[in-house]
């Protein structure tokens, strides 16, 4: 029988050096964006083919309380089968022994992917591009914050403190110095990056207290996603050798800029060619075409984009964060930005999706957009060429209007999966539900004894 770590990337069996793993863990992403799954010796792992999860870990709420969703596994808890996608076997390199990590492809009982399955969402939205024959490419930005541990909710977040013993600063944009204040947890991330095989383009600091932007190289959008997902675990895993934690919040401090999830897009033809530009270097219509996709449909997906009611503090004007749906080039004001790029690296940013989205999800709705908005040939509004947060063309300001407006997005469930719409719906509708039992600080300090 052919070893599976033949199959695994050089990355995986180059941290291993020769020696055989002791450890593995079976994986794969939730709604939320959460591992779940099982870890095993190796030696069992190499033994079997598959193993099982309740299709219901897709009813669960990020508290941890559990949706009622109004389909028939709901009630029994069928299983369904993983199986492990070798190709993304990777390293966990914080841990003491030799542990790989394993995403797994989730299918039912009967055949076929499980709806409402994260990877499955994605990878069908792929498909409709490629049955259109095209490939779409995707790079994303990851911001997030380095903060002082907090074990107590009651505690507002507080920016970790830097190597100078200081609380790291806030609007220090681009500043190496900032950086250096916590060179040892992105020491780490580099190191434990560099055995997952993942590549880095670059670590900025931006213009929040302890706030930092990761950069990652264009590729495809399965394969981005799973990175997404790893890094998450690798960054909080950094953070934590440092006495530190990472926040992937939406906006975890008060007065503070949010972190966003920018998304860049770029499409491909059977050729090779990125359809966004012409023979002549021109832009083409599917490019005008993505733009009035992502303009018209991404209010109804916006619950996918920013799933939490934290999600909307996010979007406040002047906090670099985008509160509109307009379009201009090289304009850091607009939720949709043409960077500075060669005709044949064109692309679409979209800067609207939150950190705290699920990549699988966030990357798959930006791009059914982009897609309807080219199958129905939309056109865009006039480009911005000044401030657009001057602009009222805005996305949902809370979780149960875009809930509402997702509700009624039908041919995005069509691209997306039906049931995997109705199974977010009512998970998120719970949550909401949840979040409604908390009373917070701000309603007891000002409502307490004022009404």
């Amino acid at each position: 029988m052919t070893d599976w770590l033949d199959q695994a990337p050089e990355a995986a069996r180059l941290y291993l050096n020769g020696k055989r793993p002791e450890e593995i863990e079976c994986m794969v992403s939730d709604l939320p964006g959460i591992a779940r799954g099982k870890a095993m010796p190796a030696g069992k792992f190499a033994r079997q083919s598959r193993f099982f999860l309740p299709r219901t870990i897709f009813h669960q709420t990020i508290t941890g309380g559990w949706a009622t969703v109004p389909v028939p596994e709901d009630a029994t808890e069928p299983d369904m089968i993983l199986t492990p996608d070798y190709s993304t076997a990777t390293a966990a390199p914080w841990t003491a022994d030799r542990t790989l990590q394993v995403i797994h492809d989730m299918e039912l009982q009967e055949g076929g992917p499980v709806p409402a399955a994260p990877r499955n969402v994605l990878k069908r939205v792929v498909a409709a591009y490629e049955a259109r024959g095209l490939t779409p490419v995707v790079a994303p930005e990851m911001e997030f914050y380095l903060v002082a541990r907090n074990t107590d909710p009651g505690h507002a977040i507080e920016p970790m403190i830097g190597r100078t013993g200081r609380a790291a600063a806030a609007r220090q944009a681009y500043s190496l110095s900032a950086v250096d204040e916590y060179g040892g947890v992105i020491d780490d991330i580099y190191d434990f990056a560099e055995a997952q095989g993942f590549e880095i383009d670059g670590i900025t600091q931006e213009g929040g207290a302890g706030q930092l932007e990761i950069n990652l190289r264009h590729g495809s959008p399965v394969k981005l996603a799973d990175e997404i997902f790893f890094f998450k675990r690798l960054i909080r895993e950094a953070a934590l050798r440092h006495n530190c934690f990472a926040t992937f919040m939406a906006k975890p401090i008060e007065n503070e800029p949010g972190s966003s999830m920018h998304i860049h897009h770029s499409i491909i033809d059977a050729d090779g060619r990125n359809i966004f530009s012409g023979p002549n270097d021109e832009e083409t219509d599917a490019f005008r075409h993505f733009i009035g996709g992502l303009q018209h449909h991404l209010p109804s997906v916006t619950a996918l984009l920013a799933p939490y009611v934290n999600s909307y503090r996010r979007y406040v004007k002047e906090f670099a964060a985008p509160v509109n749906l307009e379009w201009g080039r090289d304009n850091r004001t607009a939720g949709l930005r043409i960077p500075i790029a060669e005709p044949q690296a064109r692309r679409i940013e979209n800067r609207i999706a939150g950190m705290d989205c699920n990549p699988y999800l966030g990357i798959a709705a930006s791009l059914a957009c982009g897609l309807l908005g080219m199958d129905e040939q939309r056109e865009p509004r006039e480009e911005c060429n000044g401030d657009a947060y001057d602009s009222d063309q805005g996305v949902p300001r809370g979780l149960f209007d875009a809930l509402e407006l997702f509700d009624s997005a039908h041919a995005l469930h069509d691209l997306l999966s039906p049931e995997f719409a109705k199974v977010y719906s009512v998970v998120k509708r719970t949550e909401y539900d949840e979040y409604l039992q908390a009373i917070s600080p701000w309603e007891r300090e000002h409502l307490l004894i004022n009404v």
